[in-house]
């Protein structure tokens, strides 16, 4: 399924800082970031679950949210982009 994370983390101090960059890495093992602090992520409920924690785990529940949004295994006629953004579908292969 295609999921939506989106996060904001409060970077006031050093360990905020610390936190974006964890969060940020962790959602780029397993997605696309289409936006500073959005990644469209093709996963199973089992990945999904693994991510979820992972994140949980890192963030400040008090200063920090991440909001998750499902689109589901028929996401292509959800998702409309614009402008400056490459296209590319996430169950073709990433060369990096």
């Amino acid at each position: 399924m295609l999921v939506l994370i989106t996060y904001d983390v409060n970077t006031e101090t050093p360990s905020g800082k610390g936190r974006l960059r964890r969060i940020a890495k962790a959602c780029l093992n397993k997605g696309e970031r289409v936006q500073n602090s959005v990644f469209e992520c093709l996963l199973d409920a089992a990945q999904l679950e693994n991510l979820k924690n992972e994140l949980l785990s890192i963030m400040d529940l008090k200063k920090d949210s991440i909001r998750f949004y499902y689109l589901g295994n028929k996401y292509e006629t959800k998702v409309e982009a614009y402008g400056l953004c490459q296209k590319y579908s996430p169950e073709e292969p990433l060369i990096i």
